[in-house]
């Protein structure tokens, strides 16, 4: 069964109140993290404590942590690398004994994901992040950054904080030079290195796709396609090996057939988590983010959330993104009231297609007390 929840910054990164979170209907828990902790820093085991203490007192659960992020110079294979694993097994291990299993990360070098506009105007009125492939190979990525701090409604946006501009641009030199099999195969000394501790506290790891599922600024790019997760899954043979689903991610190519990828018997009982969203399709590379109703964009989320439930999928889901609607002011994407919508959509989604194969839902029947015949 799907179990929902919603990205949470924190009390002081986030427009969205736990008390929110805590009345959208079949709401479970947060996915959060410490974000004021670099990327090869230590997360302190009585931090996490705090803010698993705070989400509780909320009515809620930290279902999961989205992230603790992968150095670059773990990317790169770096000299230092050793010393930083270290530091994130060490964190690994604050996030295990605080009884938290769960671990959304990715291994993309440099941009964690890449938008054009933060907030497009669509056509109701709405606004929502889009990308625009012919933008991109006009700009410098020292631009980027200003385009994405200029529109991001004073937040700043994971993976693109002011802070790493400065040295974007040595970076992206750097990876220039990396072919794809490099970085796959320092993917895999990280996951060697981490899983004996994922096993001691039984975390699963859900590395998360490119977003977009396309090559940026010539550096490679391993998280693209169905290919390229089956590789991800024969690279450790721990079941804690796995993957974050982002539909929105893997669906901004026309070219990745979403159901037909969790079918995939390699990839289906290694899926620990999913982000669940659509994209419409405009152009060439070109996309933006729509509501998650299926027919306001391009990826059928009723085939896609019947995929889930035919492989036997029991993880954390969230409605991932949501579009600027009914005036909210919010880091883009991370408002409440659009992500509310399609956290409903998705668990009317499911329940109509568990009842219509006869499996039971929700897992507790007797909270349906009403004699409806």
């Amino acid at each position: 069964m799907m179990h929902m929840s919603m990205r949470w910054f924190g009390p002081q990164q986030d427009s969205v109140t736990l008390k929110q979170i805590r009345q959208v209907p079949g709401m479970e828990g947060v996915i959060t993290a410490l974000h004021e902790i670099p990327a090869g820093e230590v997360w302190p085991e009585d931090q996490v404590a705090e803010r698993k203490a705070m989400v509780e007192k909320a009515g809620l659960k930290v279902l999961g942590i989205e992230s603790i992020n992968v150095h670059e110079d773990i990317k790169y294979g770096a000299a230092n690398r050793d010393m930083l694993i270290d530091n994130y097994i060490k964190s690994l291990e604050a996030v295990g004994k605080n009884d938290i299993h769960l671990v959304c990360y990715n291994f993309m070098p440099v941009f964690d994901w890449t938008r054009t506009d933060l907030a497009l105007p669509l056509e109701d009125g709405s606004t929502a992040l889009a990308y625009d492939g012919s933008i991109i190979e006009g700009l410098t990525a020292e631009e980027m950054f200003e385009r994405i701090a200029n529109s991001s409604n004073g937040f700043e946006m994971p993976g693109w904080e002011l802070s790493r501009r400065d040295e974007i641009t040595a970076q992206i030199k750097k990876f220039q030079g990396m072919s794809d099999d490099e970085l796959r195969a320092n993917f895999k000394y990280f996951l060697d290195a981490i899983m004996p501790t994922c096993e001691k506290y039984n975390i699963k790891m859900g590395v998360h796709p490119d977003d977009p599922s396309y090559d940026l600024f010539g550096i490679p790019r391993i998280t693209k396609c169905e290919e390229d997760l089956v590789k991800i899954a024969r690279m450790n043979s721990s079941p804690l090996n796995g993957f974050s689903l982002c539909t929105g991610s893997l669906g901004s190519n026309p070219d990745n057939c979403l159901p037909k990828i969790i079918r995939n018997k390699e990839i289906a009982s290694r899926i620990h988590f999913a982000h669940i969203r659509n994209v419409l399709h405009t152009g060439d590379h070109q996309f933006h983010e729509s509501s998650h109703v299926s027919h306001t964009g391009s990826l059928d989320l009723y085939e896609i959330v019947k995929a889930l439930v035919e492989v036997g999928f029991n993880g954390v889901v969230r409605p991932d993104h949501g579009r600027e609607i009914w005036d909210e002011v919010a880091r883009p994407g991370y408002g409440l009231f659009d992500r509310a919508l399609g956290a409903t959509y998705l668990i009317g989604l499911e329940e109509a297609i568990r009842k219509s194969k006869g499996m039971p839902y929700p897992d507790n029947l007797n909270s349906i007390t009403a004699p409806w015949c």
